[in-house]
């Protein structure tokens, strides 16, 4: 018999960006993935009201969409640790890599390595609950841009062929982001109707390079730095979304 989860989904509405809080219930230790500095306020009150132990923030990778709220919620809890991929370049109090596991009470998150979006993406996945957070690797019924920070397409589409297209199709799909509202998809559902990955890997890599899409130019160095306190801050200007040709999908 699995232990309960505690578990909030989130969006930030003006990046389209979700937001989930793991936690495990028999303990009150939690983990935040992905929050969003102006809805990191918010998430802090929801941890409070659910009595949550805040025990890591996580980055699936360095955002170029959005500023990150793990400084806002270090602030807030000071004993929280903030998450990166090793391979990001970044600054965090701890960087993992693909089979690290990230521990909270009864409850555990493998990581994953799926880099192409950037070099330093990383998904976190939940045998136990059946859960894969992809970030912006793995989209619903798209995926995300590879023509800057370090993106490839060929690496993204072998990150999600090879990696997450081999979990089993049950496995429920929590993205990055969404701009048509749906919530989740699974890994079967992207698998046969995910429009991109539904190609061979020369069509993909074809598709990904003819998006011809504007560079965000509001997009500085994506660095993520320590503040005084510790506190991890996103260092890059305000991005507007962009849209891709050729599936309507922001990324």
């Amino acid at each position: 018999m699995r232990n309960a989860l505690i578990f909030r989904q989130m969006i930030e509405f003006a990046s389209s960006t979700y937001t989930y809080i793991l936690g495990c219930a028999a303990t009150r230790k939690a983990v935040i993935i992905d929050p969003v500095l102006e809805t990191a306020h918010r998430d802090a009150q929801i941890i409070r009201e659910l009595d949550l132990d805040l025990l890591y923030g996580l980055n699936t990778h360095v955002h170029a969409d959005h500023v990150t709220g793990t400084a806002v919620l270090k602030t807030a809890f000071p004993s929280m640790k903030s998450v990166l991929a090793a391979s990001s370049g970044g600054k965090a109090d701890l960087h993992v890599k693909e089979g690290d596991k990230i521990k909270f009470g009864h409850e555990h998150l493998d990581v994953l390595a799926t880099p192409g979006h950037t070099d330093g993406c990383i998904s976190y996945v939940s045998n136990a609950h059946r859960m894969v957070f992809t970030g912006d690797s793995l989209l619903i019924r798209g995926c995300g841009r590879t023509d800057f920070q370090q993106g490839n397409p060929r690496t993204l589409y072998r990150s999600i062929s090879d990696k997450i297209f081999t979990l089993p199709d049950d496995y429920i799909v929590y993205v990055g982001h969404n701009y048509e509202g749906i919530l989740q998809s699974s890994v079967g559902e992207e698998k046969k109707y995910n429009p991109r990955l539904t190609k061979s890997e020369d069509e993909f890599v074809k598709i990904m390079k003819e998006l011809n899409l504007d560079y965000p130019k509001q997009i500085v160095a994506g660095d993520i730095d320590s503040d005084a306190r510790g506190a991890v801050a996103l260092r890059l200007g305000r991005c507007r979304r962009w849209i891709t040709a050729i599936d309507g999908h922001c990324t």
